[in-house]
């Protein structure tokens, strides 16, 4: 029964998040901001190579979208590739959200998305 107690225990931990990609993350960020787990993707664009790491999407959250008919677009900054991830920056159309971020509401969307990621351990 321990065993089994185990088991369950890891497959809870963070260790799960590092299989994530950043452009995995990208989609969460989306969806936290957004509000909304009906999220499709369109074209994926992943640079993990970058400094800093980063990845942009096109998306909808309407049903029965080609990806080709998919214009809203976000873009992703995080600190690292592997969790925790250290989201920095994200963009949704022209407007960015960042800690740095002037903009008292922006800056407060940036936060409630950070704290949402890093409760999944993110």
């Amino acid at each position: 029964m321990k065993i089994i107690g185990l088991v369950l225990a890891l497959a809870a931990t963070p260790a799960a998040a590092q299989s994530l990609k950043v452009e995995d993350l990208c989609v969460k960020v989306a969806k936290h901001l957004l509000m909304s787990d009906n999220l499709r993707t369109g074209v994926v664009q992943s640079f993990p190579e970058l400094k800093p790491p980063g990845a942009r999407l096109t998306y909808s959250t309407r049903d029965g979208v080609e990806k080709k008919d998919m214009v809203d677009m976000i873009s992703c900054e995080f600190a690292s590739t592997t969790a925790p991830f250290g989201l920095q920056r994200f963009c949704l159309a022209s407007t960015c959200y960042s800690a740095g971020e002037r903009n008292p509401e922006n800056k407060r969307r940036f936060e409630e998305v950070r704290i949402l990621l890093e409760r999944e351990g993110l």
